[in-house]
């Protein structure tokens, strides 16, 4: 086990496979980590291929506790913010760096409501991470970058505690493009996945994946009207990035079916119906999708052995 020096302590709320990979970025750098409420456990250990390593982390269940941490990483899914508001009530206060993990693009807006004083540092995430059991994950790299938030001269000190711990962290000078960007995968991946009950290999099939192409294609028509640098030709690329993923690789979305939890749709495709609307767009087969993943209930049913075959049609 890594111990961590003597650096300004890290606050987690939401210490799922997003939160727990990037808050052992942070303590390899030295800097304790602090899990805030759920289970608790005493060290977090994150493999990565052959490779595991360990850290302490303390645990509480009190939101005092970790006032005056000035770093914090909400990693709960969007749909969960509310429900831990006080959490962030407690971290708000001039200096503290609050980031953002959280797909969609709505991030500043979902928590504006707990923090009035605080830095909000909205991200996107590339890790494909997955929790075995509290405290343990995996995560694989699947792309260049790890980490993309604005390129804002408050947000470098973060940025570069987080590369300190061999995290690549992308200031990204365009974000709104950034976010939209992601937003298409995240749409596509997520819903077929949940949907198929199976994992991203599923986005390989012929079939599939004309259904992918054209839910990100609607998207990219909103984005643009949203002021994103897209175009069909991102839609595309996107789809292909998907069907690049290392096999065994699970969506968030499935995890959450598979654990029973409810699903985070309505920050992914709601958001694209959202903007869809202000701007008078129609989007039928983001409707749809939605639709449909608003009836899943999710059944505890875990991953079987054909969980990563493509669908046959």
């Amino acid at each position: 086990m890594q111990q961590a020096a003597s650096k300004s302590p890290v606050a987690v709320i939401g210490a799922g496979a997003i939160g727990l990979a990037i808050a052992s970025a942070l303590a390899r750098a030295g800097h304790p980590v602090t899990v805030c409420g759920g289970r608790p456990f005493d060290e977090m250990v994150i493999t990565e291929g052959p490779t595991t390593a360990s850290w302490p982390v303390a645990h509480t269940d009190d939101p005092g506790d970790v006032a005056g941490h000035h770093t914090v990483i909400l990693a709960v899914k969007a749909h969960q913010t509310d429900a831990v508001g006080d959490w962030l009530r407690s971290v708000d206060g001039p200096g503290v760096d609050v980031l953002v993990a959280q797909n969609g693009i709505e991030q500043r807006e979902r928590v504006a409501p707990y923090l009035s004083q605080a830095h909000v540092v909205p991200a996107v995430v590339y890790l494909n991470a997955e929790r075995s059991e509290p405290g343990r994950a995996t995560v694989r790299r699947v792309t260049q970058g790890e980490l993309a938030i604005p390129d804002e001269p408050a947000n470098r000190p973060l940025a570069a505690r987080i590369r300190e711990g061999g995290m690549r962290v992308d200031l990204d000078a365009d974000f709104t493009t950034t976010l939209w960007n992601k937003l298409l995968m995240n749409i596509t991946a997520n819903p077929l996945t949940a949907l198929t009950r199976q994992r991203t290999a599923v986005l390989r099939d012929e079939a599939v994946g004309r259904v992918a192409l054209a839910i990100m294609e609607e998207a990219v028509t909103v984005a643009r009207a949203e002021g994103a640098r897209l175009s069909a030709a991102d839609a595309a690329a996107g789809l292909e990035a998907l069907r690049r993923v290392p096999d065994g690789a699970p969506t968030s979305m499935l995890q959450d079916c598979w654990a029973g939890r409810p699903l985070e749709y309505d920050a992914l495709t709601g958001a694209v119906l959202r903007a869809a609307e202000r701007h008078g767009i129609d989007v039928p087969v983001n409707r749809l999708i939605y639709s449909l993943v608003a009836a899943v209930r999710p059944d505890r049913e875990g991953p079987t052995s054909q969980d990563s075959a493509a669908v046959r049609t």
